[in-house]
């Protein structure tokens, strides 16, 4: 076992700027000077910088150059909590290496990649310094939390000014075997309900007296469990319908609950739309004459087809890992969602996912050359 932070000439420069902004406690949504550190990096190479502060939130917003196509690579500082100390075989911010794996909460989601944009710019600037294009940077302490501070309101501000991407490489860890075999394309939509569904509190023993709000809202549930919202598409599979929380009762056993609470979600694809679920949903309940006030929370789903982004990055990593790597749109939520209104190529492309918000979160250093050698390839293959 090696403390990589007691400095080792062997490393290249991108594990060693991993390792540095690994040593910073950036608990979401503390930003813990990591952009400082890239800032460092960036303005010797004659990027714009722009610190963008919303709220309790650090934002950063670095291009280089005016002209198109503009390539920006996105991602975030911050990190998930550690969990229990004790149950981390090293401290969390206290990078090491052991058996070939770099340790460190925020290793995978998403230093190692924030080291990688650095570490190929200034590789790809070295080598190409007449480029076409530009080069940029949105970067946020605001991804692992509520995410209301961080990317949206840069992009926001993008809009407002028309300052419009062409390509986005979001930095999340997609790669779910070996690291290359899968890129994000895309990622579903989020649109989750918190449903209250009222009904007359009163003693068990006299059925005549209540409505059971339980009882009432059961068909329905069925009903949304059955419904075949939509059937997918060729980049998405099936819009699915799931409860995750239902609350009713007092807690006595005689009492029969005024109200019962339902939380449920849609994890949507392209086929069907907000305002379409929104509908469907109304009618199933309306249907079944409840007595409910329902809240939504929307989260857009957005798709990039093939196009000159997905193939020159897996062409890339084809060169870089030498494995070719499959579409796909599976899993949670990214900043890639907001980016996407003012993008229309958007991809994710990173690490091993497989111990992201684990305990000992860890990456493969032998994966980390890699990894910036793919970043620099892209951007070579769409700016040159």
């Amino acid at each position: 076992m090696t403390n990589p932070t007691n400095g080792n000439k062997t490393h290249s420069k991108t594990l060693s700027l991993a390792i540095d902004l690994l040593t910073r406690r950036s608990n979401t949504p503390e930003d813990a000077g990591c952009q400082e550190l890239m800032i460092s990096r960036l303005e010797p190479l004659g990027f714009k910088i722009e610190r963008m502060r919303f709220g309790h939130v650090d934002n950063l917003y670095a291009r280089r150059g005016t002209s198109g196509p503009l390539l920006v690579f996105a991602g975030h500082t911050d990190v998930v909590p550690t969990g229990p100390l004790e149950k981390w075989h090293t401290p969390p911010f206290e990078p090491t290496i052991k058996d070939g794996m770099l340790y460190a909460r925020g290793a995978a989601d998403m230093k190692t990649s924030l080291a990688a944009f650095i570490t190929s710019i200034e590789e790809f600037l070295e080598e190409n310094p007449n480029h076409q294009g530009s080069i940029g940077l949105l970067i946020t302490s605001d991804e692992e939390g509520v995410a209301v501070d961080g990317t949206i309101k840069v992009v926001e501000a993008l809009k407002a000014r028309g300052e419009l991407i062409d390509y986005c490489i979001v930095g999340e860890p997609t790669s779910n075997k070996v690291v290359g075999d899968m890129i994000k394309n895309g990622r579903r939509g989020s649109l989750s309900g918190k449903l209250v569904v009222k009904g007359v509190q009163g003693h068990i023993a006299y059925p005549h007296l209540v409505k059971n709000p339980i009882h009432l809202v059961a068909p329905a549930i069925k009903d949304m469990v059955d419904r075949v919202w939509d059937t997918g598409n060729e980049y998405f599979p099936p819009t699915s319908w799931q409860i995750s929380n239902i609350n009713g009762g007092t807690g006595a056993t005689n009492v029969v609950p005024g109200e019962v609470e339902i939380l449920f979600n849609f994890r949507f694809c392209t086929a069907s739309t907000e305002a379409n679920l929104k509908e469907r949903t109304h009618a199933i309940l309306d249907k079944h004459a409840l007595e409910y006030d329902l809240d939504w929370e929307y989260s857009p789903p957005y798709i990039t087809p093939r196009g000159n982004l997905v193939e020159a990055i897996t062409e890339a990593i084809q060169q870089a890992y030498g494995v070719t790597p499959e579409l796909s749109t599976t899993g949670g939520t990214s900043d890639g969602r907001f980016i996407a209104d003012i993008c229309q190529q958007v991809i994710e492309f990173g690490p091993l996912n497989a111990t992201i918000h684990q305990l000992n979160e860890c990456v493969g250093v032998a994966d980390i050359e890699p990894l910036k050698e793919t970043y620099k390839l892209t951007l070579k293959k769409l700016l040159c």
